[in-house]
């Protein structure tokens, strides 16, 4: 009975683990819930003799998550084709932000949203990037290069051999290249917040100022809300759209917010959540805008009462 109870104890405990790596892999909370969540069903599937012959639960639970959501990718592509207008990640709030949000009291459960570790593995940039990945490559690099997880053990979800394992991990590193270059956070913060006096005084010349010439402004709605469909480019063309949704909202409320762990902006209005945007800077100004506006995207963000 005690080795029982140590081992449902021992597999309980790397929750928190696959939720971290199922959300890296799939850039949606809820897939990387619903990911782990079918692993562990297929763990308690098995018989208690074929689970005692297992060495190490927590390597055959991240095997069997790494291979479900590598079929999640696979069929995610499909999907996204049919996605109306662009695909984001889901983004992520600061977990005070959570503790503050009324969707996990003390004796609740907890979210999945606020098991996920905020580094520079879940900003939206990178995230980003590793979209453009193959769903192999996303694998192998995510394991590897972020968790540290051997190729003999990424071979296991895979079905590759350890040597072609470490290739697509290098594949896949040529791809993040210079993309993935950290800014300081106290620096980030000062130019989203200017961003944020700039967006509400409507002033197009200072919000000029801010924006790279090459900027670059994603946004998802999912089909469920209005917005653009094709990135807006251009530094000026973004300051014109940002004034022009601020002429068309009144009332609307921005919040300076950590997102996926770095300085950027929420949009509220009467206290409902319309907007999380998050920013990529570089030399002081902004060249990339990732805007979420997809409700069902949003509800780490829901706030209740």
């Amino acid at each position: 009975m005690g080795s029982v109870g140590t081992r449902a104890d021992e597999t309980a405990g790397e929750r928190r683990q696959l939720i971290n790596v199922a959300y890296r892999l799939l850039g949606s909370v809820t897939e990387a819930e619903d990911a782990v969540q079918d692993a562990y069903a297929r763990w308690y599937g098995l018989s208690p003799s074929r689970r005692e012959e297992i060495l190490s639960p927590g390597a055959w639970l991240t095997t069997v998550t790494g291979r479900i959501c590598l079929d999640l990718l696979g069929s995610a592509r499909a999907r996204r084709e049919r996605y109306v207008g662009a695909w984001l990640p889901e983004p992520l709030p600061d977990r005070t932000e959570w503790d503050h949000a009324g969707g996990a009291g003390a004796t609740g459960p907890a979210d999945p949203a606020d098991q996920i570790v905020l580094d520079e593995s879940v900003a939206m940039a990178f995230l980003v990037v590793l979209e453009s990945m193959t769903p192999a490559e996303r694998v192998a690099f995510v394991l590897h290069d972020v968790f540290r997880y051997p190729f003999a053990e990424i071979a296991g979800v895979l079905g590759r051999t350890p040597a072609a394992c470490k290739q697509l991990a290098a594949s896949a590193r040529r791809r993040v290249g210079d993309a993935h270059t950290p800014v300081p956070v106290t620096g980030r913060a000062d130019v989203v917040r200017h961003v944020k006096e700039a967006w509400e005084t409507k002033d197009i010349a200072a919000l000029v100022g801010l924006l790279d010439p090459a900027a670059v402004m994603t946004a998802d709605g999912g089909g469920m809300v209005g917005t653009v469909l094709r990135p807006v480019e251009g530094g000026a063309r973004i300051a014109q759209y940002m004034v022009a949704i601020a002429d068309r909202a009144p009332g609307l409320e921005l919040l300076e917010r950590s997102v996926n762990g770095v300085p950027g902006l929420v949009a509220q209005h009467a206290g409902v959540v319309m907007t999380v945007a998050a920013f990529d800077v570089s030399d002081g100004r902004v060249t990339r805008i990732w805007a979420v506006r997809n409700p069902e995207k949003l509800r780490p963000w829901a706030r209740e009462g």
